[in-house]
């Protein structure tokens, strides 16, 4: 009994002591992010050692949005009386004056408003010259006064069918004046109302229209404008007469400059708002729909800056690399703000004084090379 006493108080002591060696094991030192190098890997490398420097940038909020045009300038081209398609030599993407003939319309109602036009304005010839042959009669009391009346009353029908049929030939596109028995026809020109150029043309020839249905669509380019989407949290820093530079999605290296021309006032449930903005040069060759990347100038406040290419990236972080002495860099993480005509600036960091050290702000991306090498 005495010896299982004994035994068991030896191997609580023997736990005892190896808990407190396990407590006394220090953590393993984390990986070093100091590079040394020689004079020989210092030429190779060709690195290029600088200090951060001040520029004044412009804090910017990225944009992106479309080509767009305003309701009032993009036009639908039907018919109103309908009829059948007899010509057109429209194709998408073509330019187009006002008041060119853009389609032949054919129907044989067209026919049957001209001649109802012409029949009435010839009865009204008739009826006026009847109207003051009763009238004298009636003033004479040669004849009663009731015919006077009824001949009056027919002058006035006939007098509002041929109003409301020279309304009519003009929605075709019929001057009523110029119309007459030697040139009834049975077609009838459809002309453009508008400036600009056909995005669709829905309609073939011989095809029967309704009134409803839209044979074209037209743009005037000259409204042209750039309807850029903006998050809520940034729809207050937006005013009107504010400047931004835009870009097509598909050839960026292209800029352009535009206006604040309106900021909306609801917010979608995207949350996001749209701005209107006025392209400041309108000599450009924008379509409506076309992607655009853009971004507003908001303040310009002195930043210390270093080379893009200064920063590189390493599992999702940001570092750059500080030169500790000649042969010697240490990779620091860093914060980055604005990017501004090929520069970076960098937020104030705890780990070093931006402006008391120096950087690499070349081939950054060789060191970091080198020093995934030496961790291996």
């Amino acid at each position: 009994m005495k010896y299982i006493f004994y035994s068991s108080i030896f191997i609580l002591l023997i736990s005892c002591s190896a808990k407190k060696t396990e407590e006394k094991t220090p953590a393993p030192v984390k990986e070093s992010l100091v590079l040394n190098l020689t004079d020989a890997q210092l030429k190779q490398a060709d690195l290029l050692v600088e200090a951060a420097s001040t520029k004044i940038l412009h804090e910017t909020i990225a944009v992106n949005g479309l080509v767009d045009v305003p309701p009032q300038s993009m036009v639908s081209i039907s018919f109103p009386l309908g009829g059948y398609l007899k010509k057109t030599q429209l194709l998408p993407g073509m330019s187009i004056k006002k008041g060119e003939v853009i389609a032949l319309m054919e129907d044989q109602s067209y026919v049957q408003l001209q001649q109802e036009y012409l029949v009435d304005k010839a009865k009204m010839e008739y009826l006026s010259a009847d109207l003051q042959r009763q009238k004298e009669l009636s003033d004479n009391e040669a004849t009663s006064k009731k015919n006077y009346q009824q001949v009056q009353s027919e002058y006035k029908m006939v007098q509002v069918m041929i109003k409301s049929l020279e309304e009519k030939l003009r929605i075709i596109g019929i001057d009523p004046a110029q119309l007459s028995v030697a040139n009834i026809s049975r077609t009838v020109s459809l002309r453009s109302p508008i400036n600009g150029f056909v995005t669709k043309v829905n309609v073939n020839i011989g095809k029967y229209v309704n009134p409803s249905d839209v044979l074209f669509e037209l743009v005037n380019p000259d409204d042209i404008h750039a309807a850029m989407t903006v998050f809520e949290k940034d729809m207050h820093l937006i005013q009107k007469g504010m400047k931004a530079i835009v870009s097509l999605a598909s050839n960026p290296a292209k800029k352009y400059e535009v206006e604040v021309l309106l900021v909306t006032r609801n917010i979608n449930e995207a949350r996001t708002g749209l701005v209107h903005c006025h392209f400041e040069n309108t000599n450009h060759e924008l379509l409506p729909g076309m992607f655009l990347n853009g971004s507003f100038n908001l303040s310009a406040k002195p930043s210390s800056v270093i080379p893009e290419e200064s920063v590189v990236r390493f599992e999702g972080k940001e570092y750059v690399f500080v030169a500790k002495d000649a042969h010697q860099f240490e990779m620091v993480e860093v914060q980055t703000g604005t990017h501004q005509d090929g520069m970076v600036s960098i937020k104030e960091q705890t780990q070093i004084d931006i402006n008391k050290v120096k950087f690499v702000t070349k081939n950054a991306y060789s060191l970091l090379g080198m020093l995934k090498n030496k961790a291996e």
